[in-house]
């Protein structure tokens, strides 16, 4: 949550930071601000603003100079939206400055000991308590008045901070919140996500939890936050500026969304095996001997990330056979679970940096278990604290909803599947035949997109909506919880989503010509069964939104889904289901790109 960019050097600093805060604004935006100074000026200079970046740069005035400055856009935790809870938070004498991402678990206790010594808050944000610790500090180096500062903290923090008596360096440092050295020539950049720097550099440090940096224009060094120094070696970013761009769309979810057939061809691409009938899958770091003394996967995930994950786990368990189940790392993590020496856990994180996982993942290697990740982006905190996993190759995703992640991330699953049946049971004449599947999946997506405009028109039927069901049979009900999600999150429809099966032990009595119903209907063996559930439906009166691989009689619309084999239906049938929640989000006016109360990167609790 919430975005950090940071700059010292030779330019301007004001536009740089502006620039840098609107490609983080899908880390949140309900306000922003920014500090900025220059080796020669008297002090630090700093300005903020609720809302967006927009209102933030029409606040700036016209001589806020400076070649030194860290800028930050909120998603709020403590404290309303308001320009005074908006980041930077500085001191009653304006020497020092601080942005931070993450929560202080102890802020409250901290701010009771701060107050009983006279400390005058002016914010209800658990960040200021940071930037009087640093005031008060008494060390000589402003690299030690932070050590000291975070001697006290609890909880998460990434953070940057400026001070008027240091003013030839930005110190920063990490703990469970993303922390991004932007390498340049003569001079350097700080970022919450590699976004803000890759217009500047494509060399980058990621810090580790428990690291610090000092930047200076000219260089940087790493250390821990006791002061051992740590060695940094800056690694390439393969993504370009550009993939950060609208490329002619309206929003960035529409555009994510027009990227799955390159996306998908991209986590395939150099991973297909065709004289085994296998994939190769060289960070799983899983030795074939290793890979048969799996008795039972256990998949954690949040959001998306668990949906794809239920989605995974049936995959694994019709391919390789081996018992597989999905669960929410925000509840996983608080269970004292049974941490079983046969089980191969795997953490599923689109920014490889949401912290439930993160901290499920760093609970689970501590008690001794194998661990894999299923994640984005390169060099991520899971990616780097795993014992090996798959990349997902989608690319950036901008808008805070996950379309084209999703879709690589249930790919990724089919492959891994894949690879596990064949070191098992699953027969060469199978292997051969999701190969097959996995290679016209680009070319049906296409297909799926190249109806657009007819899912329009039905998205505009269900727009008015007070709130929708959505059902699924087995392999079809992760694909409802995923549709669900997305009609939620950005149209503010009310969804619920249930198996198929259960309807009548239940959802049933909420059927009405007012509740829609979205059912997801393969042509596969439960094909009847979903019938049925069709007919239920109707004689209560209700609508029914089909997407499945034939017409659906009592449907009142029918979306056609191309069909791929049975096992890689589930990726094709959810890409339809993100244009309906697109369309029907658009016809209500919404804010697509950055529904109210969300952010892209969960890195808090």
């Amino acid at each position: 949550m919430c975005g950090i960019v940071g700059y010292i050097g030779k330019r301007d600093v004001a536009p740089l930071l502006l620039e840098g805060l609107a490609r983080l604004e899908y880390r949140g935006y309900d306000s922003a601000g920014m500090v900025v100074t220059s080796p020669k000026a008297s002090g630090l200079k700093m300005v903020k603003a609720k809302g967006r970046v927009r209102d933030l740069e029409a606040r700036v005035p016209k001589r806020f100079t400076g070649t030194t400055g860290i800028a930050h856009t909120r998603w709020a935790t403590h404290g309303a939206p308001s320009d005074i809870n908006s980041h930077p938070h500085m001191d009653p004498e304006n020497k020092v400055a601080v942005v931070h991402n993450g929560i202080v678990d102890n802020a409250q206790e901290l701010r009771a000991k701060l107050e009983a010594d006279g400390v005058v808050f002016a914010s209800e944000t658990d960040t200021e308590v940071i930037t009087h610790l640093i005031a008060r500090s008494q060390a000589t180096t402003l690299e030690e008045k932070v050590r000291e500062a975070l001697k006290v903290i609890e909880g998460t923090y990434g953070i940057a901070v400026m001070h008027a008596d240091f003013n030839d360096r930005i110190v920063v440092a990490r703990n469970g919140s993303p922390v991004i050295l932007g390498i340049g020539e003569k001079e350097m950049l700080v970022a919450s996500d590699v976004a803000a720097l890759i217009a500047h550099t494509r060399q980058v440090v990621t810090l580790d939890d428990g690291e610090m940096a000092t930047l200076k224009a000219d260089d940087f060094r790493t250390y821990t936050t006791s002061g051992a120094t740590t060695t940094a070696t800056p690694e390439t970013v393969e993504w370009e500026a550009a993939s950060y761009d609208m490329g002619g769309h309206d929003t960035f979810m529409h555009k994510e969304i027009s990227e799955q057939p390159d996306a998908v061809d991209r986590v395939l691409r150099g991973r297909i095996d065709d004289r085994f009938s296998t994939v190769h899958l060289g960070g799983l770091n899983l030795d074939p001997r290793e890979a048969r003394t799996i008795r039972r996967i256990k998949i954690l995930g949040c959001g998306t990330s668990y949906h794809a994950g239920l989605i995974g786990a049936g995959l694994i368990e019709s391919m390789a056979r081996i018992p597989a189940d999905a669960e929410p790392a925000s509840e996983f993590r608080y269970r004292n679970p049974v941490v079983d020496p046969d089980t191969l856990y795997i953490a599923v994180s689109q920014s490889g940096e949401t912290y439930d996982v993160l901290a499920a993942v760093q609970e689970l290697k501590r008690k001794g278990a194998r661990v894999l990740g299923v994640v984005n982006v390169v060099g991520s905190a899971i990616a780097r604290e795993a014992d090996g996993g798959v990349y997902v190759h989608a690319g950036p995703e901008v808008c805070v909803v996950s379309t084209k992640c999703f879709t690589n991330t249930v790919t990724a699953f089919a492959l891994l599947a894949l690879h596990l049946g064949r070191i098992r049971d699953l027969s060469v004449t199978d292997g051969k035949r999701i190969i097959e599947g996995l290679r016209k999946l680009p070319a049906q997506i296409q297909e799926i997109l190249e109806t657009e405009d007819e899912i329009k028109k039905i998205a505009a039927e269900y727009a008015g909506a007070q709130s929708m069901m959505f059902i699924g049979r087995v392999r079809g009900y992760p694909v409802a919880l995923e549709a669900s999600l997305k009609l939620k999150e950005i149209s503010y429809i009310h969804a619920e989503a249930y198996p198929a099966s259960e309807l009548k032990h239940g959802p049933l009595a909420l059927i009405e010509p007012a509740l829609p119903t979205v059912a997801i209907v393969p042509d596969d063996d439960l094909l009847e069964k979903n019938r049925a559930a069709l007919e239920e439906i109707k004689a209560r009166s209700g609508r029914i939104l089909a997407v499945a691989h034939q017409e659906q009689a009592k449907a009142d619309h029918t979306i056609i889904v191309p069909k791929n084999e049975d096992e890689l239906d589930p990726i094709l049938m959810g890409i339809p289901l993100q244009l309906l929640a697109y369309h029907t989000a658009l016809a209500m006016g919404r804010d697509i790109d950055k529904p109210r109360n969300l952010a892209k990167s969960v890195t808090v609790e």
